[in-house]
């Protein structure tokens, strides 16, 4: 709870400057609310073997390691049995990449190697030359290369301590791309405009600031997430110079009301746009705390007052004589019995202080009720009267989550609440 409100505490302080420096809308360029249709990235995935590891790789019970490793001896021209190969210095890995577009056959790919099996750590490891596969399991790059790690480990057991990852890696510029995929725009008769964010009022102003630029009616907005420009009416010189110019286009983007809450980590963001309706909130916290402590209390020997009652009893039943030297008898046994008695007790006692100890449950209980907060919202509240009145009402992060989720149900909240 301490972490929900230092994070709330956080955006208390920085939310009403943001709320007071953003207007209702913002100016951006095309480029960086949409993309080319036809023109992205493409991922790449492989399998392979990391090695020169220091015996921190796959165990014996890994078996397609064991199998991999035969089959790669094999190739080059060792036959082994793959009962008799030890993978300690070895682990199987996955090799994942991204192809970008207009990649040609020569260029260079960073890529992530990611352990499959058991191995505790790929410190040191290099990668054997892999092949990178396409969604249509065509080759179109390799990997091969020393690993970069993010962590490392130190120490073992219960005095080992680690950092990030050791069984995930990365190799910069570790692929080549072996396969031509670069697009071809010479074949384009239409450039579309994808919206990162679709919204029907941001394409048709997308349209409409091009058909501005080019002084006619070149592009149009086909849904609320694609403009379609037509590359015969641009009378552009190549389509590369008619993105350029498209994308370097500014217009003002007008920010949805949305509030988005993780009830997680007690994150919460606030749209500027977003608007109340009139609504009162009474918060108020009532807590009760019980709380159970144990303390030790000695229990009394059984053994004591047993010895006692024995040396009392042979004081008493004793044989009677009127000589001296029954009296010297007499008295003789009584001082042995009173000893056994001292002495036993004396046990006694010490038996019972050394282990005879109960645990005594003690319940305390505490009820806190504070007092109800109220706060009012007038006609067409803000954020920044939002947060500074659940802030005046000392409300915490998980509060302001259960208060916003009562505002959107009652119909206050005109904005769309998302919880993640």
């Amino acid at each position: 709870m301490a972490f929900l409100t230092c994070a709330f505490l956080t955006y208390l302080l920085i939310a009403p400057r943001v709320a007071a420096d953003v207007s209702s809308n913002r100016r951006v360029l095309i480029r960086d609310i949409t993309s080319v249709e036809g023109i992205r990235d493409n991922m790449l995935v492989g399998y392979g073997l990391v090695v020169g590891l220091n015996r921190t790789g796959d165990t014996q019970q890994t078996y397609f390691t064991v199998q991999t490793l035969a089959n790669a001896m094999q190739k080059m021209g060792v036959l082994i049995s793959p009962t008799q190969v030890e993978v300690k210095n070895v682990a199987a890995v996955f090799v994942t990449a991204w192809l970008p577009p207009f990649a040609r056959p020569g260029s260079r790919l960073d890529v992530t190697v990611s352990s499959v099996g058991d191995a505790k750590s790929l410190v040191g490891g290099v990668l054997l030359m892999s092949s990178l596969h396409g969604p249509d399991g065509q080759v179109y790059a390799e990997a091969q290369g020393p690993l970069i790690m993010g962590g490392y480990t130190a120490g073992n057991g219960l005095n080992g301590k680690e950092v990030n990852s050791v069984t995930v890696g990365s190799i910069p510029n570790g692929g080549i791309v072996e396969r031509d995929t670069s697009v071809d725009l010479h074949d384009f008769k239409t450039v579309s405009l994808l919206l990162r964010n679709p919204d029907f009022t941001t394409a048709k102003q997308i349209a409409d600031v091009v058909n501005l630029e080019f002084q006619k009616t070149v592009a149009s907005a086909v849904d609320s997430g694609r403009v379609d420009v037509n590359v015969a009416e641009t009378d552009a010189p190549s389509i590369p110079v008619l993105i350029s110019r498209v994308q370097n286009l500014s217009l003002s983007v007008f920010t949805p009301a949305k509030i988005v809450i993780n009830e997680r980590t007690g994150t919460i963001v606030l749209g500027g746009d977003v608007k109340l309706t009139p609504v009162s909130v009474i918060h108020g916290n009532l807590s009760i705390e019980v709380v159970t402590s144990y303390s030790a209390a000695p229990v009394p020997s059984v053994y004591a007052p047993t010895t006692i009652e024995s040396s009392r009893g042979r004081e008493a039943g004793g044989p009677a004589s009127d000589g001296p030297g029954s009296r010297g008898s007499t008295a003789g046994a009584q001082n042995s019995a009173g000893r056994e008695g001292r002495e036993g007790r004396a046990g006694g006692e010490s038996a019972a202080g050394a282990g005879n100890e109960a645990l005594i449950p003690q319940t305390t209980l505490n009820v806190n009720d504070q007092p109800t907060q109220t706060m009012r919202l007038d006609e067409g509240a803000n954020v920044d009267e939002l947060v500074n009145g659940l802030h005046a009402i000392g409300t915490t992060a998980r509060d302001v989550v259960a208060i916003l989720q009562a505002i959107k149900a009652e119909g206050g909240l005109q904005a769309e609440l998302e919880v993640q």
